[in-house]
């Protein structure tokens, strides 16, 4: 079955050149399945674009504000074009990581203990004075991260309390509300859903001891990765759970990825969940497909193949 695709990628987000990589990448696989592919950016142009060019589906391959937020599934759902990955109200929920955190606790997932903190407060309220209750209630160490916002900008980790204002006003620099979570030592993993079934898991060892920021993501080489993760069978069972059943929280479809660490006693901590993973050469969800055999063109195929059928009229 060839349809028509547009791959949609860039956007105005500061992962443009990221979403860029993954949309050429994407674009390529499904023409090479003989799919017919045009590439759109998100600008004005848009809406005419999208109107005017007999899609059938579009593959979102965005990153940031606008891509994973719900704005331009929203979009899309007004001008009745399929699309891939999760709805806009699962990408809203998703894309906000102290709403995401405070939803999976409600629902017993585990997730290490946080405070959001708002800009406002901190500048109009005082609340700057809190700081000290914060990491009292908390402990160190501490990772400070915007609560909105992707591939590790503005996240850093924190050994001493003083540390902890520059932080905040580092992560405000990216969205006016920061989560201050509780460090938890362990293996980073990542476990991604295909169609509600669950990777192999990634084990993510970035080299040199260094943190798993944006170049360690997106330089190759940078990362080491190990599939499937170097845990025991019942730890991996345990990730898959709780994988799907962060998921289902948010009420995903077709693909997503959940981040989490695994602490020293094999205790799974959900970190965040993403619903539109990236798909390039260094990408989690791709490497997860591959050691599962599904080569990277049959990975998007089949994601567009999803989104098709679950539009089709019944």
């Amino acid at each position: 079955m060839s349809v028509s695709v547009a791959v949609l990628a860039g956007g105005l987000s500061l992962e443009r050149d990221v979403s860029l990589r993954s949309g050429r990448r994407v674009a390529e696989a499904l023409a090479s399945r003989g799919h017919r592919v045009t590439r759109l950016d998100l600008d004005d142009g848009l809406v005419t674009a999208v109107a005017t060019g007999d899609f059938d589906v579009a593959y979102l391959a965005l990153h940031g504000k606008a891509g994973e937020d719900g704005t331009i599934q929203g979009l899309l759902d007004v001008l009745g074009l399929a699309y891939t990955g999760p709805d806009a109200v699962a990408s809203a929920l998703a894309w906000d990581k102290a709403v995401f955190k405070g939803l999976a606790r409600r629902e017993g997932l585990a997730t290490p203990d946080w405070i959001a903190v708002s800009s406002d407060a901190v500048r109009n309220m005082g609340a700057g004075q809190t700081l000290d209750r914060v990491v009292a209630r908390l402990g160190l160490p501490l990772v400070v991260k915007p609560s909105q916002g992707g591939a590790a900008m503005g996240v850093r980790v924190l050994h001493a309390a003083a540390e902890l204002g520059p932080a905040l006003m580092t992560g405000f620099s990216y969205h006016d509300h920061v989560v201050v979570e509780r460090f938890v030592a362990g293996t980073e993993i990542a476990v991604s859903i295909l169609d509600h079934e669950p990777l192999p898991a990634v084990e993510i060892v970035p080299r040199d001891g260094a943190a798993y920021d944006f170049a360690a993501r997106y330089t190759h080489g940078a990362t080491d990765f190990y599939v499937p993760a170097r845990l025991g069978d019942a730890v991996l069972a345990r990730a898959q759970d709780l994988a799907l059943r962060a998921y289902d929280l948010a009420g995903c479809r077709h693909v997503a990825r959940v981040d989490m660490i695994v602490d020293t006693d094999g205790q799974p901590w959900l970190l965040e969940l993403d619903t539109c993973p990236g798909m390039t050469e260094t990408s989690l969800l791709p490497v997860a497909a591959n050691s599962a055999g599904l080569a990277f063109p049959d990975l998007v195929d089949r994601i567009v193949r999803l989104a098709v059928t679950a539009h089709a009229p019944v």
